[in-house]
């Protein structure tokens, strides 16, 4: 078995599947919530961040409905959705509350996670709470999202918000203990997998299908999150959630399987940034600001002594020093136009010139990198 440590995720991502939240009636299970509001407490004091991603609003929804989910129209979905997630959020945000920690919704479609700037937007969003001691609840919004813009199970929304926020771990919770060689309610001769170096098409072709009508996934879609998160840096377990302390079940042992990560999250974008080929623009920076990049330190507005090209929040730019050559690239926290506006001036500065409280760096400098160097 691979030596798990859950605590010593520096981010983690909690995934929680509908058929541990709730019963088959649609209610929510409190004691078992409660266990996991403890869990997450322990986390938290041990020095790890904490995102819940969440199903279980459209089970609840459909008990506070009367509705059938099996025969249940797109729209009657989306008003059960609607109904369960104040439920839902409501449950969360009381047993968390218990530990003296609070909660926040969050709802994301498929369009959040692909739009650059819905992208951008929500990763500000999360990070902002993280920065403020709150656990984002999160869960796909089923009440405005067509078949067209659902992600249809909440795994692969999952690595995506771990994408997002550079996660360095994901755990995928749900019915079943890890990964077996084939489906082992089908196949008795089924072994488990306890560690997966790379989720490659062999790997892939194990998944079953969903066990529970309450749930929308499956391993098949499990393994694709697995597969988003681990080329992100960011590892994944896939274990059960049955217990009443699942999270702490894995602490003491718990059979799971884990998938190692492609390397670490600000690893994988660096090396991402450092082959892009296409840059909507560049920045010109003073000797100072070459200094402070090579010290590991973000880019700030004064800095900057010249910005070319027209680019957008998040376009990746190269950085130049006086004499032109490239030092480096990142992705740049302002508009071309706002950039231009910002270059030179101090932070105290910035609202001054743009009217409204900007950021106070260029570019974080986990979105930059230098090239030849290690920043």
């Amino acid at each position: 078995m691979p030596d798990l440590k859950i605590a010593e995720f520096r981010r983690l991502i909690v995934k929680i599947g509908s058929a541990l939240l709730t019963d088959d009636s649609g209610s929510v299970n409190q004691p078992w919530l409660s266990g996991i509001a403890a869990d997450v407490a322990a986390l938290r004091e041990a020095g790890s961040e904490v995102l819940i991603v969440s199903s279980g609003a459209i089970a609840i929804g459909c008990r506070i409905l009367g509705i059938d989910r099996r025969r249940a129209r797109l729209e009657m979905l989306q008003a059960a959705a609607a109904a369960g997630q104040v439920q839902l959020v409501h449950a969360y945000q009381e047993a968390l509350n218990v530990h003296d920690i609070r909660a926040a919704q969050v709802l994301l479609t498929l369009e959040d996670t692909e739009n650059r700037r819905r992208f951008l937007n929500a990763k500000g969003t999360l990070q902002t709470l993280l920065e403020h001691g709150v656990v984002p609840v999160i869960n796909e919004n089923d009440t405005t999202a067509t078949d067209e813009i659902r992600y249809g199970d909440n795994d692969r929304l999952a690595a995506r918000v771990a994408q997002m926020v550079m996660a360095d771990g994901l755990l995928l919770l749900s019915d079943v203990d890890g990964l077996y060689t084939s489906d082992p309610g089908v196949d008795p001769d089924a072994s488990h997998v306890p560690e997966v170096d790379r989720v490659s098409d062999a790997v892939l072709a194990m998944a079953g299908g969903p066990r529970n009508t309450n749930g929308s996934g499956g391993m098949a879609t499990k393994l694709q999150a697995a597969r988003i998160a681990t080329h992100a840096g960011c590892s994944t377990v896939i274990a059960s959630g049955v217990a009443m302390q699942p999270i702490g079940a894995l602490t003491d042992g718990a059979r799971s399987t884990v998938f190692h990560a492609q390397g670490t999250p600000a690893a994988v974008r660096k090396q991402w940034l450092a082959g892009a080929l296409k840059f909507k623009g560049s920045l010109q920076l003073d000797p100072g600001a070459v200094t402070a990049l090579a010290a590991g330190r973000s880019l700030l507005p004064v800095g900057v002594v010249c910005v070319t090209g027209t680019f957008s929040r998040g376009d990746p730019v190269l950085l130049l020093n006086v004499d032109g050559k490239e030092l480096g690239r990142g992705l740049v926290a302002y508009e071309s136009a706002e950039a231009a506006a910002i270059a030179g001036c101090r932070s105290g500065e910035i609202e001054s010139r743009l009217g409204y409280r900007g950021r106070s760096v260029m570019i974080h400098r986990n979105d930059l990198v230098l090239i030849g160097g290690d920043t």
